[in-house]
């Protein structure tokens, strides 16, 4: 018992650890450090034995006293006592190696020791202990398991739903098909309409950019002619300053500036005329510019739309994306689920195969009740017999108490005078060997003067 692997619990822990976990009732109440310490009474701890086996087994106490006799035993009263300690006695031997005790006798439930029954008890209280530890454990996984499955079964009506949303998203009604392929259409023609018309534009934009370049060039050239004009003004004035009078070169000179004069009315027109053109064709230019200004925002619409599908597709595409994690997470649930129904199964099977034994056991036992009802009747019939028999004993045995209380008094007496004699002799004793030792060192006082003399 020194190697023990469980620590051992001093009387009051074990004391107040059985009153609490394993007693109930008025045996709580009057279980005691008495019961343990300093010699532990053998009813207390059979019946602690009894309960425990109770708490484990669900084996009721009653239940040890009813073990089935045979039918021709004889005097069966006298086994009534010793049943319920054997059946005690086996069903801890089967027990107590769980708890690591393997050295446990009938001894210690008839005149049980000390130190071995605070050993056994602790090594009970340790399996107790570990027991609801695994009970704590088992019930944390049964609720995890619970939780599990409820997440389990939202997670499939989740996916469900998922899915009726997609096959809407992703259906299009016959009502509506039409319409589709309409637009479809439509988007088509518009798409390539504005890449006619952005052609249209971009070469109407070059033909723009020619003109502005005429223009400006014809501006310069109006420039040009004006400044030209203005010259031909000072030369003018300057020449009539210096004019002779001359009526030939006058003539001269005036047909030469009517000339001018023409050839500048002449560039005047062609000017006014190119600039008119140039007005219509920005003109035209801006009723383009405004055509295409509408276009532009039916194109803008388009995008918009074009924008909407896009992101309608994205949402598509995002949900697909979690059907497909939501369909690998039902996958995964569905293993988990196939092994858990496994588990399930098997722990089903186990406990159905368990309850056909108890079934088989109840019968057996109820069989073996009825025997013993039938046999207890017949055993009553024998008590009766008995007991008059054990009244008798017992007379004798008061009888035998009272002779065996005379003689322990008549031996108490007679003890008393054999002490007094003893006493009186060893006085007696006790001064002869003193008279022994002083003549012996008289003795050996002559001797040594007689030594001395001769």
């Amino acid at each position: 018992m020194s190697e023990n692997t469980f620590p051992i619990s001093n009387p009051d822990a074990i004391v107040h650890f059985y009153r609490t976990e394993v007693l109930t009732g008025q045996e709580a109440k009057h279980f005691t450090k008495s019961d343990l310490t300093p010699t532990p009474k053998p009813e207390a701890i059979q019946t602690l034995y009894m309960r425990v086996l109770h708490l484990l087994f669900r084996f009721r106490p009653e239940c040890h006293s009813m073990v089935p006799l045979l039918e021709n035993i004889q005097n069966p009263v006298y086994h009534e006592g010793a049943t319920s300690i054997m059946s005690v006695y086996i069903r801890m031997q089967q027990f107590l190696p769980m708890c690591l005790v393997y050295d446990f006798s009938l001894n210690d439930l008839l005149a049980p020791k000390k130190q071995k029954t605070l050993t056994v008890l602790s090594a009970i209280m340790n399996f107790l202990h570990f027991r609801n530890q695994r009970m704590d454990l088992i019930f944390e996984k049964q609720a995890k398991f619970r939780a599990d499955m409820d997440r389990l079964q939202t997670y499939t009506k989740g996916n469900m739903e998922a899915e009726k949303k997609i096959e809407t998203l992703t259906t299009i009604p016959p009502e509506q098909q039409a319409e589709a392929e309409e637009l479809a259409a439509v988007l088509s023609e518009l798409q390539s309409t504005k890449i006619h018309e952005y052609q249209e534009v971009d070469a109407k934009n070059e033909s723009i950019a020619e003109w502005k370049a005429k223009i400006a060039e014809k501006t310069q050239k109006l420039a040009q002619v004006k400044v030209d004009v203005c010259n031909l003004k000072e030369d003018v004035s300057k020449l009539k300053s210096q004019i002779v009078e001359s009526p030939e070169e006058l003539k001269t000179q005036m047909e030469k500036m009517r000339e001018n004069v023409k050839n500048i009315k002449s560039s005047n027109k062609e000017i006014d005329e190119q600039m008119v053109e140039l007005q219509n064709m920005v003109q035209s230019v801006t009723h383009t510019e405004a055509e295409i200004q509408q276009m532009y925002s039916l194109l803008q619409d388009l995008e918009s739309s074009m924008n909407n599908t896009k992101q309608r597709a994205d949402e598509h595409k995002e949900l697909t994306a979690q059907y497909e994690k939501k369909q690998k997470e039902l996958r995964n649930l569905c293993v988990e689920e196939g092994q858990l129904k496994r588990a399930l199964a098997m722990k089903l099977d186990k406990e159905s195969k368990h309850k056909i034994r108890k079934q088989k056991k109840k019968e057996m036992k109820d069989q073996q009740i009825q025997d013993v009802l039938g046999q207890r009747n017949q055993i009553h019939e024998k008590r009766e017999e008995m007991a008059d028999r054990i009244q008798e004993i017992s007379r004798e045995t008061q009888q035998l108490k009272a002779n065996i209380q005379s003689l322990r008094d008549v031996s108490s007496k007679e003890t008393a005078k054999a002490q007094a004699l003893y006493d009186t002799l060893s006085a007696s004793m006790d001064k002869l060997h003193e008279r022994i030792e002083t003549h012996i060192v008289d003795l050996k006082q002559d001797v040594t003067k007689m030594s001395a003399h001769f």
